[in-house]
Order: structure tokens, then C-alpha cells, then sequence
């Protein structure tokens, strides 16, 4: 892969960039960074998760770092937690197909292993290019193995991913097909070099601009759409930024959550403070109180020297963001009352509060009022949460957004991969407008992007083929299955239990919360039976993590107990 050659610049102006890797990927990132010796300072560091965290943050106390380059699940966990710009290294859709065509080599059973999403343009490879490809993802170290350990039993010989995945599945005999290239190492760098001159421009003019996944990287124009739907939740996010109060955000999976909560955050008065991010249900429970609150040193087994400072001390003075807020469990949902009460937090295992700053924005796909009656959310923390409510509409009630998202969508799939489409693509796609609309698109604007990257890919490949009809539905078979009659209830009696929730009529909100949880009882049965039990198929299917996925199904056999 060509790139452009490196910028000469001053000595005194080059930017300091820190390499964090303790798989492979460090000697990849040690024999590329000696390209970059004329334009860049770079470091590589031999250390990741929470020990490179806190290596990290103290040598930044008396050190400069303009930007730190990290991978996989080092990298998104190293985001959280550093006040610097982390830019994760990608694999490009180009070096997915060469790690693949390598697996085969090795054997025809072959698997793929990706942090916390899977990859969709890869779907339908078994018919398009002969060979099976197991999917699965992981959310941290234990989660890996275990699926390595599934995919052995499997019969499965070769495994492609990150370094991580690959140091795993070699120590468990099998053989490990690193998918990182050069080239996307390269673009990293590139990238590193160029988020550190935009930083610094920044400071020089004198504006504080936060960084990292610290910062919100969405704004008001990513939520796309010229509906009266979406023209109205624009307008509710610029005045719902004028206030203090907290915001709940309610919606389908895939509606565009937590672009609404940076989209709010950027037009709030704390725009240029921290804007941080944590998925209540994608992390294990016993982990999560943690997280959020910190720790003093000695607190438990394993806790770092001189503690950690969790995710609300990181948000003070700007927002955080509590994804999937239905997931948190009763013990820590007291603990966030008394922090919405007292402004402050206690450490795990520490006596002393500590004030803190900060605005709280929720979301949830799950309806809060029946998990209030059914004993698993407190009601006074729902009050606390929903001081400010907006749901998200859902791609099939706003079909004249469709076609124009879909082109978008198509047009930034490629960019991401290096391919250019051809002129005419644009044309093509709005040929392929029927197709598009008698598709329900359950996984909504998400589902769409996902789809638009695998026709990306294919097109890659191809570039010379036209976009027709018949091809797009060749491509994508999912366009043609018609969603199932219970996960269509499921979402339209959601739907009504919002819409009358907000009306404020309680009885027949009642009754449609109800109904929306019979449904959903029985969707989840109907998919784990359709998927034969495998809980990585459905929660792809659904568009959860595996986590949470548990958690539903745990939560459906408590509440049938209940009933009985």
C-alpha cells in the first residue's frame, strides 16, 4: 500500500507519539516507526490494559505525549482512559481477505474473532466464495479464550484477529493468522501525526478541546435525515443542551443513542470538557462498580498501587454517558442515586467523598417503567434520569430518510477501505430504492451501514459491477426475509408503550409495556430456537453484545419464575 511520504518538519515541532501493544503488534509498530523517524518522535511501550493505563497517566504528569497508538481491545480500553488522543489501528477490509486467503491454507475450518462486533460483509463469503467462516467476538481476555476454547471443539484449526486472539489461539494448539498489514500501521501513524497537529493548532489558538474517547467525536450533523422525525430531534437536542438536567434517551438498538448524547454534549456549555462513554451492559458486574467509581489501593485482590480513579472522577466538569442503563444492576443503581443526589463519589473501598462535576445522560433500548414494576430498576433513580426524555425514531418510521442514508452510507464504506466507487454509484443505489424500503431494518441506521460496508467490500472487488436489484438482493439476502411476525409486535408494541408512556395515559401504557414483554419473551425463545441455541448468532442478530444477551435471557426465566 502506497503512501504519501512523510512532511519534514522542525525538530523542536515534531510530535511525540507512544506505540502500546504487548502482542505482535509491537514489532510491527518497532519496524515501522523508523519511516516515520523525520516527522515524528515515537516510543514504543510494551504494555497494555490497566497497567499501561497507569504507566501511562503518570508519565504524562512530567512528560509530553501528543498521541498514543494502540489495537483491539487494548486500544478501546486504553480510550477510556487516558487525556490524550488514543487512535486505534484499524484492519482494512483488504487485509481481512488476505488474512482469510492465509487461513485457508492452513484449513478449511476456519474462524474469525473481533473485539466486541462482528464484521457483516462477511455473512455471506460461504456462498459468495466458497468456504465457511465462523464469526465471533469478545469483550475481555476471559471472554476470548473461552471462545477460543468453543471454536477448538468446533473443529475449528485456524482462527484470524488481532494479536491478542492470535497469541490465544496458537497456546491452544491451533494456528493464529495475524490480520494487521503495513499499510494499515502505516495509516495509523499517519493518522497519530495528524490528530497531534490538529491538537496543537488547537491550544495554540487557545481553545481547551478535550481528546481521546474523552471527547465527543459526533456533532448534531452525524444524525442524518430530513424527516419531520429527525428534523424534530434536532431541534430537542439544541435545547435540551441549553439545560443542566439530565436526559434519558429511549430507542430501538442501532437508532443513534449515543450520537445523541455527543450531539447534546457538543451544544451544551460543556463542550470542551471530558464527554465519556461506558456500556453499562458490556461490562461484567463484578467489574463495573470499579469502573465507575474507582478504587483505593488495596481494595481488593489485584488493585493497582495508589488506586484508580473510575469513569465519574474521568467525567468531571462534563458528561457522562450511561449506555444501556436498564442493564445496571440494583446495587450500583443505589450508588448512582447518591451520586445524582450529593455530587460526589466514594472509591471501592475508600471512606472519603470526593466532589464531582457532572451532567448524566442515559440511554436504554429496554422499557424502564415494567423493569421499575417488576422490581429491577428503582423508581426514584428513573425520576432522577428521566428529567429530560427523548426517544430516537426507529429507520422504518422515517422512510424518506432511507435512501439518502444509504447513500451516504455507501459513500463513507468505501472511503474506509481505500476504494473509490464509480460514478454512476450513487444512481445505482436510488435504482435500488424498492429493494431498500420493503425491508423492515430491525438493526435500523446500524443494520444499514453494516449492509452498505458489505456491498462496500464486495464492490472492492468488483469494480466494474453494476448496483441493480437483482444484485443487491443476491448480496444481501436479508433484504428478502421479511422480519418475523413477533419481532414486528415486538417493536410496534414498544413503540405504543412509548408513545402512550409520554401521553401520560398509565392504564393502557400498562397493558402495552405488557404486551411488549410477552413479545419480546417470545422473540428471544423463536431466535434461540432459529439459531439453534447459539447465543453469538443471536446476539449478532439482535445487535447486543453476548453480555447482554446473558442478561436478558437470565432476566426472562427470574420474571417467568415470578409468574409462577
Amino acid at each position: 500500500m502506497s503512501r504519501r511520504p512523510p512532511i519534514p518538519r522542525d525538530p523542536q515541532d515534531k510530535p511525540i507519539i507512544w506505540t502500546v501493544s504487548i502482542s505482535r503488534l509491537f514489532d510491527l509498530f518497532r519496524d515501522i516507526m523508523v519511516e516515520y523517524d523525520a516527522s515524528a518522535d515515537i516510543e514504543p511501550i510494551h504494555l497494555g490494559f490497566e497497567e499501561a493505563a497507569q504507566v501511562l497517566r503518570e508519565r504524562l504528569q512530567t512528560e509530553r505525549c501528543d498521541a498514543v497508538i494502540a489495537a483491539g481491545s487494548n486500544g478501546a480500553y486504553l480510550r477510556n482512559r487516558l487525556p490524550i488522543p488514543v487512535v486505534i489501528a484499524k484492519a482494512s477490509g483488504f487485509d481481512v481477505m488476505q488474512a482469510l486467503a492465509r487461513a485457508r491454507k492452513v484449513s478449511r475450518q476456519i474462524a474469525i474473532v473481533t473485539y466486541q462486533e462482528t464484521m457483516p460483509e462477511l455473512l455471506d463469503f460461504k456462498t459468495t466464495f466458497g468456504f465457511q467462516v465462523e464469526q465471533r467476538t469478545y469483550v475481555t481476555e476471559e471472554d476470548a479464550k473461552s471462545q477460543i476454547s468453543e471454536l477448538k471443539a468446533m473443529g475449528i484449526q485456524a482462527i484470524v484477529g488481532a494479536g491478542l486472539i492470535t497469541d490465544l489461539a496458537e497456546e491452544a494448539g491451533l494456528t493464529g493468522i495475524f490480520m494487521y498489514s503495513a499499510g494499515s500501521i502505516r495509516q495509523a501513524f499517519d493518522d497519530a501525526i495528524e490528530i497531534s497537529r490538529l491538537t496543537r493548532l488547537e491550544a495554540s489558538k487557545g481553545r481547551q478541546q478535550p481528546v481521546g474517547e474523552l471527547r465527543a467525536r459526533h456533532s448534531i450533523k452525524d444524525l442524518r435525515g430530513d424527516s419531520e422525525l429527525m428534523q424534530d430531534v434536532r431541534q430537542s437536542i439544541m435545547l435540551y443542551a441549553r439545560s443542566p438536567a439530565t436526559v434519558l434517551l429511549q430507542g430501538e438498538t442501532g437508532t443513534g443513542k449515543e450520537l445523541a448524547a455527543q450531539a447534546i454534549h457538543k451544544e451544551s456549555s460543556r463542550a470542551r470538557q471530558s464527554f465519556v462513554a461506558v456500556n453499562c451492559g458490556a461490562i461484567a458486574e463484578s467489574l463495573l462498580e470499579s469502573e465507575l467509581f474507582g478504587y483505593e489501593e488495596g481494595a481488593f485482590t489485584g488493585s493497582r498501587r495508589g488506586g484508580h480513579a473510575g469513569l465519574f472522577e474521568a467525567a468531571h466538569r462534563g458528561t457522562l454517558f450511561l449506555d444501556e442503563i436498564g442493564e445496571m444492576p440494583l446495587n450500583l443503581q443505589t450508588r448512582l442515586l447518591r451520586v445524582l443526589e450529593e455530587r460526589e463519589v466514594v472509591r471501592v473501598g475508600g471512606v472519603r467523598p470526593i466532589p464531582v462535576d457532572i451532567r448524566i445522560i442515559s440511554a436504554t433500548h429496554c422499557d424502564l417503567e415494567q423493569r421499575i414494576r417488576e422490581g429491577r430498576f428503582r423508581v426514584d433513580l428513573f425520576y432522577r434520569l428521566a428529567v429530560l426524555r427523548l426517544r430516537l425514531p426507529a429507520l422504518r418510521e422515517r422512510p424518506e430518510d432511507l435512501l439518502a442514508l444509504a447513500q451516504w452510507s455507501l459513500k463513507q464504506a468505501c472511503a474506509a477501505i481505500g476504494s473509490r466507487p464509480h460514478p454512476n454509484s450513487q444512481v445505482e443505489v436510488a435504482h435500488c430504492h424498492d429493494v431498500l424500503q420493503q425491508y423492515s431494518w430491525p438493526g435500523n441506521v446500524r443494520e444499514l451501514r453494516n449492509v452498505m460496508e458489505r456491498l462496500a467490500l464486495h464492490l472492492s472487488a468488483a469494480p466494474l459491477q453494476a448496483i441493480t436489484p437483482n444484485y443487491l438482493s443476491k448480496l444481501l439476502p436479508e433484504l428478502q426475509a421479511p422480519i418475523s411476525a413477533t419481532i414486528t409486535a415486538s417493536a410496534q408494541a414498544t413503540t405504543t408503550a412509548t408513545t402512550t408512556a409520554t401521553t401520560g395515559n398509565n392504564q393502557v401504557a400498562a397493558t402495552s409495556v405488557t404486551t411488549a414483554l410477552s413479545n419480546d419473551e417470545d422473540c428471544l425463545d423463536n431466535l434461540m430456537r432459529k439459531f439453534n441455541n447459539n447465543r453469538e448468532e443471536v446476539a449478532r442478530h439482535l445487535g447486543i453484545s453476548r453480555t447482554t444477551l446473558w442478561r436478558r435471557l437470565s432476566s426472562q426465566k427470574t420474571f417467568a419464575k415470578k409468574k409462577q
